[in-house]
């Protein structure tokens, strides 16, 4: 099971704009402190494990931060239109586009996503697979 998820980040006041409007719409709450920030989602309390928490921190090594070539974290939406809404607010809070949201031909036919990069080059995806919305054939 995934604990915890972090990346690295040169400018966090960019990266907590960007992060907090892509994930406090998804029920995340932001903690702040000196050595970054912690984004956590709530505990249910019918869970008896803890959802992974998003770290976004200065490296511990003192060097640049980098973007990992081929890594790549995905957070669930709740709609298609949640998706779009996150990817296009994410857009405007220093993201860039790295596809637009749609459905992918490769993907199953309710993998609606949509992929972009944070301020420092990390690849983030966005999907909602709702079996109460229309597929990629209907």
């Amino acid at each position: 099971m995934i604990a915890y998820v972090t990346v690295g980040a040169d400018d966090i006041a960019l990266a907590r704009r960007f992060y907090s409007a892509l994930l406090l719409p998804l029920g995340y709450d932001l903690h702040e402190g000196p050595e970054g920030l912690s984004y956590v989602l709530p505990r249910a309390q019918d869970l008896s494990f803890a959802p992974p928490d998003f770290y976004v921190k200065s490296p511990f090594d003192g060097r640049p931060a980098s973007a990992g070539n081929g890594a790549m974290t995905a957070f669930e939406a709740g709609s298609q239109a949640q998706v779009r809404a996150l990817h296009a607010a994410a857009l405007a809070a220093g993201g860039r586009d790295e596809g637009q949201p749609d459905f992918r031909a490769s993907y199953g036919p309710r993998f609606y996503v949509g992929y972009l990069r944070d301020p420092q080059g990390n690849k983030i995806a966005l999907f909602s697979s709702n079996p109460d919305e229309r597929g990629r054939d209907g």
